[in-house]
């Protein structure tokens, strides 16, 4: 039970902070709906006016039961508060309302359990003057004839509630718009303003005094007593266990028992409580603080939610993003300003992530609590915690910058954003195997997440076979668009060097690096550098000999380098031919003798397939002949460099 205790205790220690005052995690027994519909009362409750609410003020925070906190199935239980029309209405029926498929045999039924249910609340100790109105307004009778002569619902010829719009789209009224697909404006959600002389705030869902109200009038209705196994006290025990931790529309929940006839916990205990007793309170307010750090810094890929926080509450690095967001760079930050300079093997990154460490260093110390939480749901009922780390800070933070450190290259993810870092578990899992178009792609995405995970936080060595599959990918130039090639290329040369952190890689050319895999991957730069010239020269778009036969050169180099020499002869002679240009290709192949000059006796004859290592060799020859023509362009000069 230590998550549940986390976040408990993260609850505890956040609720009442000042810098979480305008977003702070939802009370207890209250969760959030889409509210539609906004209807306006005096303190007498009587109808004043009613409107449709724009979509982005929506959100509402309504009181709720541990039922009705995770209803679902044909029968749904209603909220004490504000709710849909075919609880709040009495008139709902009457006027043509359809109610849920479970009530068909009593359509009243909906609005009487909704009824005895405010007026319990209504008149016990707990009363509120706003909740007495809304409840004298409600036994009337006359919401969905006030909302129609209110012009909010749409009426048909019969004077019933129009169900579907047949006329003209830009005509469309406002309900229409709002309501899900599939539903219609009966499925409308009701919330309350009561509006009283003297009384400044008329908002129901904003009044402190209502919503502590309900808590301390459902915890007076609360009569299950037990042990809670989170903090060890006998206490209140929840029933039910909240849901909407991912989203307004989650249904799974992390702790559910309602299989009473099988085998959760026959033979082992009497009844569930006995295999998992927890306090009210304690799950409202954990689940209530998961889906707030969900909110505010869960990293999501489809039904998997990952997030890490600091339990006192603290401000702590994002482990499941890219250096990029780390830094919080500008978005047309380029590699130029961060370490693309001749010389420059990654120290202006280096410093860059020390100094930003240090700052979290200073809040969070060596021992304050830091929790990494990953949950997924296999179906729409059942959520599991698949991955669950304790650190302390200095742990935490530590590994946080082994893994930027030892995953750091020049990424190139377009034309916009290029930086030194390290990517995201998410940008690696698409570099590995492509974007995810469909469901197969998508479960292959998460368990590649799920997968590094314990490489960002433990410490672990990456998947060998997942840094394979991003080299091969790579090596695929002719089967993905420019810019893609330039993100999988950074990508699958930041995991081989950081796979391989033994052989201290540098992020700048290594010109004595005599590796037959490097020198390979600067040979094929060079070449792509003197067919790329030569086609700019003259015009043309295309892509050049070394670029088309990239995957076949990791494959057999040797013979592969055979053609791509042969391909440069007329490139050669045409670049040979002019006074502008000789310069240029006498230092290139000035360059192509040094690297076949490194070679080893027979290690370039050999035609055995190439690491990832040539990919290193490639990338950082190529970034130092732009880094040259980048410079005489500066000094408005002939690239012949």
């Amino acid at each position: 039970m230590s998550w549940i205790h986390s976040l408990y205790e993260t609850y505890e220690h956040c609720v009442n902070e000042p810098q979480f005052a305008s977003n702070p995690p939802l009370p207890i027994s209250h969760t959030t709906q889409q509210a539609h519909i906004e209807i306006v009362i005096d303190q007498k409750g009587e109808f004043q006016r009613a409107r449709v609410i724009p979509k982005a003020e929506q959100t509402t925070l309504v009181p709720c039961t541990e039922s009705s906190g995770g209803r679902s199935g044909r029968k749904p239980v209603n909220h004490p508060l504000s709710d849909k029309l075919q609880y709040v209405a009495g008139d709902f029926v009457d006027f043509g309302g359809e109610v849920t498929s479970g009530f068909s045999s009593e359509p009243k039924e909906p609005h009487r359990s909704y009824q005895k249910t405010l007026s319990a609340w209504a008149a016990s100790r707990y009363s509120h003057p706003k909740l007495m109105a809304i409840l004298k307004y409600v036994q009337q009778g006359k919401v969905i004839q006030n909302l129609m002569s209110a012009k909010v619902l749409p009426v048909d010829s019969n004077g019933k509630i129009l169900q579907v719009w047949k006329g003209d789209k830009k005509d469309t009224p406002e309900i229409f718009k709002l309501i899900p697909n599939g539903q219609g404006p009966g499925d409308a959600f009701i919330r309350w303003r009561v509006e009283a002389a003297g009384e400044p705030l008329s908002s129901t869902w904003e009044d402190q005094e209502l919503i502590q109200s309900w808590i301390n009038y459902y915890a007076s209705q609360q009569t299950k007593q037990g042990v809670c196994l989170v903090n060890g006290e006998i206490t209140t025990l929840a029933e039910q266990h909240p849901a909407k931790l991912r989203n307004a529309a989650d249904k799974a929940k992390l702790i559910s028992s309602n299989d009473l006839n099988g085998y959760t916990f026959r033979g082992r205990f009497i009844d569930a409580d006995q295999a998992c007793g927890v306090g009210f309170v304690v799950t409202q307010k954990a689940h209530n603080a998961l889906q707030w750090l969900i909110k505010r810094q869960g990293f999501r890929n489809g039904d998997q939610v990952a997030v890490a926080w600091s339990v006192s509450g603290a401000s702590i690095p994002d482990p499941f993003i890219n250096s990029a967001e780390l830094f919080e760079l500008p978005i047309d930050i380029t590699a130029k300003t961060e370490s693309s300079f001749p010389g420059d093997a990654g120290q202006t990154f280096a410093l860059r992530l020390n100094k930003q460490l240090a700052g979290y260093r200073a809040l969070l110390g060596s021992t304050k609590g830091i929790v990494a939480m990953a949950v997924d749901s296999a179906s729409p009922g059942r959520m599991a915690i698949t991955f669950y780390r304790e650190l302390t800070g200095s742990e935490f933070l530590h590994r946080v910058q082994r893994w930027h450190q030892a995953f750091a290259w020049h990424q190139n993810y377009s034309k916009d954003l290029k930086f030194v870092g390290a990517p995201s578990p998410k940008d690696v899992a698409e570099a590995a195997y492509g974007r995810a178009k469909d469901d197969g792609l998508k479960k292959l995405h998460k368990v590649t997440v799920e997968r590094l995970l314990p490489c960002i936080i433990d410490g672990q060595p990456i998947p060998r076979d997942l840094m394979e599959a991003t080299v091969r990918r790579s090596c695929n130039r002719v089967g993905l668009k420019p810019w893609d090639f330039e993100k999988v290329l950074g990508i699958g040369c930041a995991l081989f060097k950081g796979y391989f952190k033994e052989r201290s890689y540098q992020m700048a050319l290594e010109s004595d690096r005599t590796a037959r895999d490097y020198l390979y991957g600067r040979l094929l730069a060079v070449a792509e550098s003197i067919e790329s010239y030569a086609l700019s020269r003259a015009e043309k778009n295309r892509d050049s000999t070394a670029a088309r036969l990239m995957q076949r050169f990791s494959d057999r180099p040797y013979s592969t380098w055979r053609n791509i020499e042969l391909a440069l002869t007329p490139y050669k002679s045409r670049l040979r031919s002019s006074e502008r240009t000789v310069g240029f290709l006498i230092k290139r192949e000035k360059l192509l003798d040094e690297i076949l000059g490194a070679f080893r006796s027979d290690e370039f004859t050999s035609d055995h397939a190439l690491s990832g290592e040539f990919l290193l060799g490639y990338h950082c020859q190529r970034q130092a002949l732009s880094q040259k023509r980048e410079a005489n362009s500066d000094q408005s000069e002939e690239p012949n460099g």
